[in-house]
């Protein structure tokens, strides 16, 4: 695993406004009316205040190395700031409610207007050096915009709070060792969202990503396989659902009653226990080896049963 600091404390928030203007809007009911212009359009925020964001310290920018390429995490120490930035950057800038049990999120396909006027820049340039003085940037920009990956960003969301809401004591272990895992197993999940989703596009699936990406976040938080957390983060105990991470992950109304709920339980209860076989007689280079040859087990550990 290879992390890269670009900011810290107080600067984090400033820094990516300036990359991503509409930071500086407030979220509101049904979204903010100047979203669209300044993220579609790249026009300016008419005000460059973030007092809507108290900022801390102990915020952090970084940049993560993955097979599947790099991905900026964001990590906030403010749960309001965290919610504000979700909502901002996730959610259209509308003022939705953020579930407790949501701690990190990822967005994949953040537009970049500073990708495209540092190519606009560039293409200028270029054209200028042939004699070119009015070169046709509209075609230009048509071209360069065809593919996403030419002027978009991956971008994680990380809260510091205990993963999945979880109290240091439900998850046995002390206090400041607790804080510690959970924000390696926070960070390590959303990474293995980014590899698998762009790796095996094919193949994704709400409830297994959060499996996989659970179990890769553990296994890097603890060195091991810890099945019993796995299944108290989603809310299942006895391969019965108690509560939990799970529901966020079902979106048809049918399949949220108890009866449905608890056979789905049951469903990752019976998966978890491969997980917790294959892993611990395994031996993996890094925490990205584990994602992608778990990925890999898919079709034959979720799909047949």
């Amino acid at each position: 695993m290879s992390s890269r600091v670009i900011q810290k404390g107080t600067d984090v928030i400033p820094y990516l406004a300036g990359i991503y203007p509409q930071i500086y809007l407030i979220p509101q009911e049904g979204g903010n009316p100047l979203y669209r212009k300044i993220v579609l359009a790249g026009k300016d925020a008419p005000s460059h205040s973030l007092d809507h964001f108290q900022k801390d310290p102990g915020d952090l920018l970084t940049m993560e190395e993955t097979p599947a390429g790099d991905v900026m995490a964001v990590t906030l120490i403010s749960r309001s700031d965290f919610e504000t930035m979700s909502q901002i950057m996730g959610h259209k800038c509308r003022n939705d409610r953020i579930p407790a049990t949501e701690g990190a999120s990822i967005l994949d396909g953040v537009i970049s207007w500073q990708k495209i006027r540092a190519h606009e820049a560039s293409f200028r340039a270029e054209e200028a050096a042939k004699g070119n003085t009015d070169p046709d940037w509209d075609s230009e920009f048509k071209a360069f915009t065809s593919s996403k990956r030419n002027y978009t960003d991956a971008l994680i969301l990380l809260s510091s709070g205990p993963y999945s809401a979880i109290t240091h004591e439900q998850a046995g272990f002390s206090e400041t060792d607790w804080k510690k895992y959970s924000m390696i197993i926070r960070k390590t999940h959303e990474c293995t969202h980014f590899i698998c989703r762009r790796l095996f596009p094919e193949w994704i699936d709400p409830l297994w990503d959060e499996l996989t990406a659970d179990a890769v976040g553990i296994h890097a938080a603890l060195g091991r396989y810890d099945q019993t957390l796995a299944e108290l983060f989603l809310g299942i105990r006895d391969s019965r659902y108690v509560g939990g991470r799970l529901e966020n992950y079902i979106r048809k109304e049918e399949e949220k009653t108890p009866e449905a709920l608890d056979h789905t339980a049951a469903r990752i209860h019976e998966v978890l226990n491969r997980f917790s076989a294959w892993i611990s007689s395994e031996t993996f280079r890094d925490p990205w080896d584990l994602a992608v040859r778990l990925e890999k087990k898919y079709p034959e550990w979720w799909k047949t049963i």
